[in-house]
């Protein structure tokens, strides 16, 4: 039985990953793709989900453009990292003749391939919740087309991985990015499961992950995946920084659940102030939402590893 899926990404590495992992899913019929500009320059962004989306045999699927935009903006160099995947050598291999483009911004498109559903579709977020949110406000009705949000968001009881001079560190990028509709999406009542750093920060992309996954660079999406993963080394000027598996944890439950274990909370976001961004305990008064905890991190990695064998 297939699940349809719509996926709304902010362009980094581990978004890009995500795509790819998701395209190794027998299961799951991609829908179309949504690109908020928040971790992201669009137009290098939409190149590279429209390669991937060729190499994985899926140039079918359109591509729509966030018009949107956060009230807090990612680093510059963190946004200009699609450029230099588009620059590796298996992505210069695949020239586009045209972006398989949507005709309307990305809230649109999900308004659209919502209320043309025949059955509720896996919303699935890597990014800020600008687009979903925007889609939902201007049309309510369509929740009900809603199976599933998936997102990757979040901080509650680990710090955040925000770091600025107005910031107190307690949120997470992808709401604090635009926490006013991250708010917005958790009073809607949908049916929600977040994946926050409290479980992402269980599966680090470290080199022995990384020389497994080189060990089976025979394969295309291997060796893709490998090279990929490879640009992130230095993406924080720091001798002890990690890359995790946000993106990529959040979407490798749609294909392998069990390796994950969850609660049940009551949560919120603060949208202002010095702690704009952090999600919150809200018991009583918040949105239930099902929270990833921890991971099986061997089942996880061998999951991934087996995923991307796929040809």
């Amino acid at each position: 039985m297939t699940k349809p899926v719509l996926m709304d990404h902010d362009g980094g590495v581990d978004d890009l990953l995500s795509l790819m992992l998701l395209l190794t899913m027998p299961h799951i019929e991609l829908r179309g793709v949504a690109i908020t500009p928040a971790d992201c320059y669009f137009d290098w962004a939409a190149e590279a989900t429209a390669k991937i989306l060729a190499i994985c045999g899926r140039d079918d699927v359109r591509i729509a453009a966030g018009d949107l935009h956060g009230i807090n903006a990612f680093p510059a160099e963190w946004r200009a990292q699609p450029r230099i995947i588009n620059a590796l050598p298996e992505m210069l291999a695949h020239p586009l003749d045209a972006l398989p483009l949507a005709s309307v911004p990305a809230r649109e498109f999900l308004a659209q391939q919502l209320a043309a559903a025949t059955e509720p579709v896996t919303v699935l977020m890597t990014g800020p919740a600008s687009n979903l949110a925007a889609a939902l406000t201007a049309h309510p009705e369509l929740r009900q087309n809603i199976a599933e949000v998936v997102w990757m968001a979040g901080a509650f009881d680990v710090p955040g991985n925000v770091r600025t001079f107005a910031h107190d560190g307690s949120a997470e990028w992808n709401v604090f990015w635009d926490p006013v509709s991250a708010r917005k999406l958790l009073e809607m009542q949908l049916p929600l499961t977040l994946f926050p750093l409290d479980a992402t920060n269980h599966v680090p992309v470290t080199l022995n992950f990384l020389r497994r996954l080189a060990q089976q660079r025979e394969h295309l999406l291997s060796n893709l995946a490998g090279q990929f993963w490879a640009t992130t080394i230095n993406t924080l000027p720091h001798v002890d920084y990690l890359y995790h598996m946000w993106d990529t944890l959040a979407t490798g439950y749609l294909g392998c659940p069990q390796a994950i274990t969850f609660r049940k909370m009551e949560v919120a976001v603060v949208d202002t102030g010095f702690n704009a961004g952090q999600t919150v305990h809200a018991p009583g008064s918040g949105q239930w939402a099902k929270i990833a905890a921890a991971v099986d991190v061997p089942r996880f990695h061998d999951y991934i590893l087996r995923q991307f064998r796929s040809e």
